[in-house]
């Protein structure tokens, strides 16, 4: 809890005690309809929120086994309770990467990098890597007099792309913050041309701030970097950008989804410094990013760009006709599965029309048929269901045959 932000906490999922410690329940803070504090009262344990905190109890758990820079990736599920929709689950699975135990800003290139390769593997193009830093948006909350309130701050305005300009000012308004202060934010909302161009527009409007002029001259050593290796994706240094986790110290970033794709962000990650001191290990310093694994999957389903091979990983099928050929059928799959070839016995003696279409649907390429009559001779027909073309052979030879189809 405090980690996530206060709209975060709010989306974990909490487990509610059992057995005596239901006793410790805050009945007056019911009484009070403070209800957040009743709820709290009722759980001392939550399911995963995300993997980085969990990760940094961890790096402080095993300091002295770990060699550092230690970088680790892992796939897991996490849980939010938040309202499922499109992109929203209540349950899905991240894919984090993360370097900790240095603050040098090559790691925040190589994690851009990382993305890219990604995506580009995927064949997911147009994607757009949005990045911002942190110290840039504490120099701007200086800039409102409200240094002290960066994190209600940061929440309103990561709300830019769902409530608009007027909503997030809106919200400003009602957490207090001074309209005459929120004026001064005009110039951020309007902000317009190349990266390079919002930098020297950011370093105008934030030449007092000494935290906001580090924000800018790390954006501008990585952007630097990436000019000498460019991405395949596009970068957009987006200002507004301040993603709600609360242990976010430096560069920020966000994976938009192809243009036309109704998606939120597919990834998104950054820079926090001295997460693991919550645990009792100071002075480590760490950069994560995340692939959110459910929202890649539905947006390469809408783009059709899932390859053939997922779609069936058969590479043969031996059909059934005849129960005395089904030992000879077993024996074969049983080679070719122990050869590294994937291969599946078709269960019952269905109609031959049946099995085909079984292969067809499932797109397996190659089909063995063993009928009665074949099985007297002591032979096979193998079938390629992509030509159509049939070809016979002694079932005494079955498997090399198979395998100078398959492996070439």
């Amino acid at each position: 809890m405090g980690k996530y932000g206060e709209e975060g906490d709010r989306l974990i999922f909490k487990i509610l005690n059992s057995g005596e410690k239901v006793k410790k329940a805050d009945l007056a803070a019911l009484e009070k309809n403070d209800l957040k504090q009743f709820s709290n009262s009722l759980s001392e344990k939550a399911l995963r929120y995300d993997l980085t905190v969990p990760f940094a109890r961890f790096v402080a758990q095993h300091q002295n086994e770990l060699v550092f820079p230690f970088r680790r990736f892992q796939i897991q599920n996490v849980w939010r309770a938040d309202r499922p929709q499109h992109g929203r689950f209540q349950e899905f699975t991240q894919c984090d990467a993360d370097i900790v135990g240095e603050k040098s800003l090559y790691q925040e290139v190589e994690m851009l990098q990382l993305y890219d390769t990604v995506f580009t593997k995927l064949g997911l193009t147009g994607v757009t890597l949005k990045i911002n830093n942190r110290k840039i948006l504490a120099g701007i909350a200086a800039l409102l007099d409200a240094s002290d309130r960066l994190v209600p701050f940061t929440v309103s305005l990561d709300k830019l792309d769902k409530i608009g300009r007027e909503g997030v000012e809106k919200e400003l308004l009602g957490k207090g913050f001074d309209p005459e202060a929120l004026a001064r934010l005009a110039p951020l909302f309007e902000l317009e041309g190349t990266a390079d161009e919002k930098l020297n527009t950011l370093a105008s409007l934030l030449e007092t701030s000494e935290v906001g002029q580090e924000g800018i001259a790390e954006i501008q050593f990585i952007l630097t970097q990436l000019k000498s290796n460019p991405l395949a994706a596009a970068v957009d240094l987006n200002v507004t950008l301040a993603r709600g986790l609360d242990y976010y110290t430096g560069l920020i970033v966000e994976v938009a989804a192809p243009e036309g794709v109704k998606m939120g962000s597919i990834g998104g990650g950054g820079r926090y410094d001295d997460l693991t001191s919550s645990f009792g290990l100071k002075d480590k310093s760490g950069i994560g990013i995340s692939f959110g694994f459910d929202r890649i999957g539905l947006v390469l389903e809408e783009l059709d760009l899932y390859p053939n091979t997922v779609h069936s990983p058969t590479q043969l099928l031996v059909s059934q006709f005849e129960p005395a050929a089904n030992p000879w059928s077993l024996q074969l799959i049983h080679q070719l599965r122990e050869a590294g070839m994937a291969a599946e016995f078709y269960p019952t003696t269905a109609k031959f029309k049946k099995q085909l279409s079984y292969a067809n649907q499932k797109q397996i390429p190659w089909v063995v048929i063993c009928a009665i009559q074949e099985f007297e001779q002591r032979e096979f027909v193998l079938k390629n269901m992509t030509t159509g073309e049939e070809s016979r052979h002694s079932m005494d030879v079955a498997f090399s045959v198979i395998q100078n189809e398959l492996l070439g």
